[in-house]
């Protein structure tokens, strides 16, 4: 059985566990306290030295830690429902959508976060090393998501979904952004309706609850 190695709080495997949700497969979980600082111990970092989660192991026992590439993996073992996109275009247009959500938006939240927390102090970067944090980023990180709302809210005004009319990584990667976002106290403007619309949709989704 395919195995997650996750720390259910945080948003990067709460990607990877809807993603398996949506798919229907059954894996076994195993938590990585973060708190205690149990991703940097020999033990976990002989699953993945980037000391980060998620990890999947697949049933032949390789390992897979980043969230796009479980992605591609679980797509080519477990086509249905497909959510990487099923021709040229489609593909193309989740690749994109998918990067902006996790680059302009999850990482501007993370930028925030890591940059603020006082339990982050050293830890401003995920990885096996310490990185100090750099208080300056915390505004940058706020102007980033602000606009990137309006971006996705854009986008959300002709589309059903991030990508396009179907479902997809982009909506899971968005989803969660928006709901790390409450973790730096930051929140769409009210008037972005259509981002708004859309995030009460796809939370209403079984899988969302992953």
């Amino acid at each position: 059985m395919i195995t997650l190695y996750d720390y259910h709080p945080a948003p990067s495997p709460r990607r990877a566990r809807i993603f398996l949700a949506e798919k229907g497969i059954a894996y076994d979980c195993k938590q990585v306290d973060l708190t205690t600082g149990e991703q940097m111990g020999a033990s976990f970092q002989s699953i993945n030295p980037r000391c980060a989660v998620p990890a999947l192991v697949t049933e032949d026992g390789t390992i897979i830690c980043e969230n796009i590439a479980i992605a591609v993996y679980l797509e080519e073992k477990f086509p249905n429902p497909p959510l990487l996109g099923t021709d040229a275009i489609s593909k193309a247009a989740i690749s994109e959508w998918n990067w902006r959500c996790e680059f302009d938006g999850l990482a501007a939240i993370a930028e925030i976060l890591r940059n603020s927390s006082p339990n982050m102090k050293g830890r401003a970067m995920t990885g096996r090393k310490n990185i100090e944090q750099i208080p300056a980023l915390i505004e940058r990180g706020r102007q980033r998501i602000e606009i990137f709302w309006e971006d996705l809210n854009a986008q959300l005004q002709n589309n059903a979904f991030v990508a396009g009319d179907t479902y997809s990584m982009a909506d899971i990667t968005a989803m969660v952004g928006m709901d790390f976002a409450k973790w730096v106290k930051a929140s769409p403007d009210e008037g972005l309706t259509a981002l708004h619309n859309w995030h009460k949709k796809v939370s209403e989704r079984p899988s969302a609850r992953a």
